[in-house]
């Protein structure tokens, strides 16, 4: 006997194709998702407060505590090492909150009323993740007055600081992709935050964002190098110029070309995690 849910998924009409239409369908998604998160501000304001925190605790607690090649125990030269990891932690913690927005989503069926719509099935998924892009880039302009507020200063052009705002945003782009596919994994969005925090905690403190990796044991250090979140945080501190004067370098690749590095880590994350959630939403939802 054939359920209702059944007889929905026979009767939905076949998604339409192109690359015209799929834009067109995840831009239609994304802005459903903006007007979602204005409705619910406090969605965005708590999303701020953990940074903003993140920021002034470690400028203010641990300024002057760390040594820092090539600027000592200064404080206003930690702060200056510091940000480039606050800035690339916040961007990947957003990781939590897009998988457990589509959690809810799946939970509460709205999935299924995509579902029954002429539409690009990885619409709904792109469409999820380019709102969280903008959420990201709206706390990164908070978070960096707060950075200016405390002390932090930038030494390069302002070309090269929009290129590093730039990287940041294409690896927060790129960590919502495996926020997605947790999110389409687990049951429920408790779930999804859970998993979506208990990687990121090992992968940004064992990088180069609040000490110098020549500070750890070997293995360390060889992890924390070819880190793609180390990657990003290097390639910023060069193009913030907020790397100390003979800051001493890893030999590793990624470290002697972060900003390449930042660039081939994220696109691949994006490309293989793009792939498996979307994959994973056609067979959770057929």
């Amino acid at each position: 006997m054939t359920t209702a849910t059944d007889a929905v998924r026979l009767a939905a009409p076949k998604p339409r194709g192109g690359v015209v239409q799929s834009i067109n369908d995840s831009l239609v998604v994304a802005k459903r998702n903006l007007i979602r998160m204005t409705r619910i501000p406090e969605m965005i304001i708590f999303g701020m407060i953990q940074p903003i925190m993140f920021v002034v605790l470690f400028s203010y607690v641990f300024g002057g505590s760390i040594s820092v090649p090539g600027s000592g125990l200064s404080a206003a030269g930690y702060r200056e090492f510091l940000m480039a990891g606050i800035f690339a932690q916040t961007v990947t913690f957003a990781t939590a909150g897009a998988g457990a927005g589509i959690a809810d989503d799946m939970h509460k069926g709205l999935i299924d009323r995509f579902r029954s719509l002429p539409m690009a099935r990885g619409a709904v998924l792109t469409g999820r993740t380019l709102a969280d892009l903008v959420q990201t880039a709206l706390t990164l302009v908070v978070l960096a007055i707060v950075a200016v507020l405390v002390g932090w200063r930038t030494h390069e052009n302002f070309g090269k600081v929009l290129a590093g705002f730039g990287l940041l945003l294409l690896l927060g782009y790129a960590f919502s992709w495996i926020g997605a596919l947790i999110g389409l994994s687990v049951r429920t969005p408790e779930a999804a935050t859970s998993g979506g925090l208990i990687w990121l905690f090992p992968l940004t403190f064992i990088s180069n964002a609040f000490v110098p990796s020549e500070n750890m044991p070997a293995f360390l250090q060889t992890l924390a190098n070819w880190n793609p979140f180390s990657a990003t945080v290097q390639a910023c501190r060069a193009l913030f110029g907020n790397l100390p004067p003979n800051y001493p370098v890893s030999d590793a690749w990624p470290m002697q070309h972060a900003v390449w590095a930042s660039l081939i880590w994220s696109i691949l994350i994006i490309v293989v995690f793009r792939t498996l959630a979307v994959r994973k939403y056609r067979s959770a939802t057929a």
